[in-house]
């Protein structure tokens, strides 16, 4: 962890936000790995409460006690079972529950019993209320029946009435069914959150598929325009001057078969009807400077850079090119701790373009690389086959880059200018 993320992290401590730390995403990839190999984590968890019994079992195993046989046989019987806990929560805890009173009907005192709490609290983080009370409720009866019998000697001697007793054993019940039902709740808002954060992802690219059929529905106006206004030139000059008219028909062919292939990606595109008053020109890529001196004016130190020979793009694809751009900068402004530059380079190959938005703040906590901006770039790359990533780059700061694929129509067009 180098300085400047230290100090990030210091910022984002002392501020209102949230405060994810570096131990809270360890936390979060190793319980990521627990959900993927849960019967593993179990065996584990198994191990450990085995090692827990191992200094009884010892002790009873150094001294002559006739019932060192049934200590071992409960105590692995309280234990294996915790392999299958998560699978079988109800049932192992039966199962435990009823190895607990067979010991007791023994006379035989199990350190293993411990295991009856984490049976406890498996089921009250996965299955009803209902079902988890009455699980705790089978626990405090068999406290009771520990604490009535009371030895004179052994794990409980000394205490001073039985119901000291109860109420010593009882303690541990109710903490673990409070974390357990706290757990439960806890596990059932996330699930309720997430899908209500699902469900706002689907209206944000649905509202962003209507803007974009809007923007869309311009371009291929102003194409259908163009073509009707060439098509009557070339009309009236076709006696006079036949090759004007057939330079002018040429270029209509290249405008229709651009303004075609916006036609067919319109076809998937969800849009609503609204008032249209609100239309002007969509901004392109001879907009990008204005845009990025509106950027500089926040004491940004921006960079430029155009490599390739340009062709003669469609419309929505310049759009598309400046919106990645225009949004990958705003999330520079909100998100980046300390930037000071920020540089964008647009790469244009035949039959793709390329755009890279890099700035050099240290990777804010929460810094997204999931939302409503992130979508909504990605539906627009999606519209040329493109496709967006985002993230921290390995030279530090946070790269977005874009590809998009040009038409084939608009490839040859910009050949032949």
């Amino acid at each position: 962890m180098t300085l400047r993320h230290v100090l990030a992290w210091w910022h984002a401590w002392l501020s209102d936000g949230p405060r994810p730390t570096a131990p809270s995403r360890a936390a979060s990839r190793a319980a990521a790995m627990i959900g993927r190999h849960p019967l593993a984590a179990d065996v584990v968890l198994a191990v450990v409460a085995a090692a827990g019994t191992l200094p009884q079992i010892y002790y009873h195993a150094t001294h002559p006690d006739p019932q060192f046989g049934l200590l071992v046989l409960f105590s692995a019987l309280l234990v294996v079972p915790l392999s299958w806990r998560r699978r079988f929560p109800v049932t192992t805890f039966a199962f435990a529950a009823a190895v607990a009173l067979a010991h007791w009907l023994a006379g035989v005192q199990v350190a293993a019993d411990l295991t009856l709490l984490i049976y406890l609290y498996t089921v009250a983080s996965r299955c009803p209320m209902r079902v988890a009370i009455v699980a705790a409720g089978v626990i405090e009866v068999g406290a009771l029946l520990v604490a009535v019998r009371r030895p004179e000697t052994g794990l409980w001697a000394g205490t001073a009435s039985w119901a000291g007793t109860f109420v010593l054993l009882s303690a541990p019940v109710v903490a673990v069914l409070t974390l357990g039902l706290s757990v439960r709740y806890r596990r059932s808002a996330l699930h309720a959150l997430t899908q209500r954060a699902a469900q706002q992802a689907m209206i944000a690219a649905a509202a962003e598929r209507a803007r974009i059929a809007r923007e869309m529905h311009d371009v291929v106006a102003h194409s259908l325009s163009v073509m009707v206004t060439l098509s009557e030139g070339a009309v009236r000059k076709q006696a006079a001057e036949p090759h004007r008219a057939g330079e002018a028909m040429r270029q209509v062919a290249v405008t229709g078969r651009q303004a075609l292939g916006e036609m067919r990606r319109l076809l998937g595109v969800l849009h609503t009807e609204e008032a249209l008053a609100d239309r002007r020109p969509q901004p392109g890529l001879a907009q990008l400077d204005d845009l990025l001196d509106q950027v500089r004016s926040t004491g940004l130190t921006v960079t430029s850079a155009v490599t390739g020979v340009p062709t003669a793009m469609p419309p929505g694809a310049e759009l598309a090119v400046y919106r990645i751009v225009q949004e990958a900068l705003t999330n520079t402004l909100k998100h980046a701790i300390g930037p000071r530059r920020v540089g964008v380079a647009i790469a244009h190959r035949p039959g793709s373009v390329t755009v890279e938005v890099h700035d050099d703040g240290a990777p804010a906590v929460g810094r997204p690389n999931t939302g409503h901006g992130l979508a909504g770039m990605r539906e627009r790359a999606a519209v040329y086959a493109g496709t967006v990533s985002a993230g921290p780059d390995p030279s530090g700061g946070w790269r977005v880059r874009a590809d998009l694929a040009l038409p084939v129509e608009a490839v040859a067009g910009g050949t032949a200018r």
